[in-house]
């Protein structure tokens, strides 16, 4: 799970989000797999520590907005999670 300071800095020994995900894991926490319109979306907020974004387990989160397994590991390959 990351932490960051309230500069934004992350705290030691954690990886730092860009500010756009920011934003988006705090509006996304909120309201969970509803509030995210996107794959990629759903898969910055579970990589970023949101787990029960993928409640039955099986490396797809938020199947709402995911299709497939394939589209989940193409987008953690991009975003590098």
């Amino acid at each position: 799970m990351l932490a960051l300071a309230g500069d934004g800095h992350a705290l030691e020994g954690m990886q730092r989000l860009q500010p756009a995900s920011d934003m988006l894991l705090v509006q996304s926490r909120r309201g969970g797999c509803k509030s995210v319109s996107s794959c990629r979306e759903a898969v910055i907020m579970w990589c970023n520590g949101y787990r029960r974004a993928d409640g039955d387990g099986d490396g797809i989160p938020c199947e709402n907005v995911c299709p497939d397994k394939q589209t989940v590991d193409r987008i953690r390959k991009d975003i590098g999670c």
